[in-house]
């Protein structure tokens, strides 16, 4: 299993959340994790930007951010040039997804943690 470097935009402290438990299972997957939330903090050890940080070799960045809270962002993950883009249940975000198809970037809608638990990641 090769790692693939993940950015999670939306990561959150709260452990009720489901950003949080994907930053949570990429970690036991050996997945190297990049966070950006509202506020800065840590969750298992990783710690929280607010700011959007520029990242190197980012495989995938998976989202926990309504369409609406993403827009800020659309710039910042184009130019991560991702491998890839996971809409999780709630960010499908129709003009996002033409933006990263102009540029090549694989999206997705699915879930990370289930992908992750089914090897499908």
């Amino acid at each position: 299993m090769s790692s693939k470097k993940t950015l999670v935009l939306g990561a959150s402290e709260n452990p009720q959340r489901y950003s949080y438990l994907a930053v949570q299972k990429l970690l036991a997957h050996q997945h190297p994790v990049v966070a950006i939330g509202k506020k800065e903090g840590k969750v298992h050890g990783i710690e929280i930007w607010k700011d959007q940080k520029i990242e190197k070799e980012i495989d995938t960045v998976t989202l926990y951010l309504n369409p609406e809270n993403q827009k800020k962002y659309y710039d910042y993950i184009l130019q991560l040039n991702p491998r890839r883009i996971i809409f999780n249940p709630g960010t499908e975000n129709d003009e996002l997804v033409s933006k990263a198809a102009a540029k090549g970037i694989q999206t997705l809608e699915a879930c990370t943690l289930v992908l992750l638990s089914t090897g499908q990641y």
